[in-house]
């Protein structure tokens, strides 16, 4: 079931996407795992918000770890910029390629703006069953607080 624009809904399985990560390794999101995951689109690399974004989730990554957290990053570019991107600024998290089919999974997530071509800003936290337990998506160039993210966590 999806809600507005194709979203998932808060309370159902969260779709089931294998995605490369910037070195080409699949990476597969949604479905039972060993805990909760934060996926987190973003819509362009090396974009001064989108970098700032990955750097204060960078920045707090041991708190997210401490709580069983992995964090996943996501956008419509190539595998090579992500993996420049990752290894320019240190991200310790996997930063994975929706490149192609272009926006499958931001679509999946109803964050894909077809206009334009890229992921919006749409944050989603998945409990270990793999279940959409909260959701956030802000505008291009309005940034998500961090505090939005612990927040969520805290409530699973």
């Amino acid at each position: 079931m999806s809600g507005a624009a194709g979203m998932p809904v808060l309370g159902d399985p969260a779709p089931v996407l294998t995605l490369p990560d910037a070195h080409g390794a699949p990476v597969t999101v949604g479905g039972p795992v060993d805990g909760p995951v934060l996926l987190v689109f973003v819509p362009f690399a090396f974009s001064r918000v989108c970098t700032a974004e990955l750097g204060e989730l960078q920045e707090h990554l041991p708190e997210l770890v401490r709580a069983g957290v992995r964090v996943r990053a996501v956008s419509c570019d190539p595998a090579p910029a992500l993996r420049a991107w990752a290894e320019q600024d240190g991200y310790a998290f996997p930063l994975l390629s929706d490149f192609w089919p272009h926006g499958a999974a931001a679509r999946a997530y109803g964050v894909f703006d077809d206009a334009d071509g890229y992921a919006r800003r749409g944050s989603f936290l998945l409990d270990a069953s793999g279940v959409l337990r909260w959701s956030l998506v802000h505008d291009a160039g309005r940034p998500r607080p961090f505090g939005a993210y612990r927040e969520a966590v805290a409530g699973l």
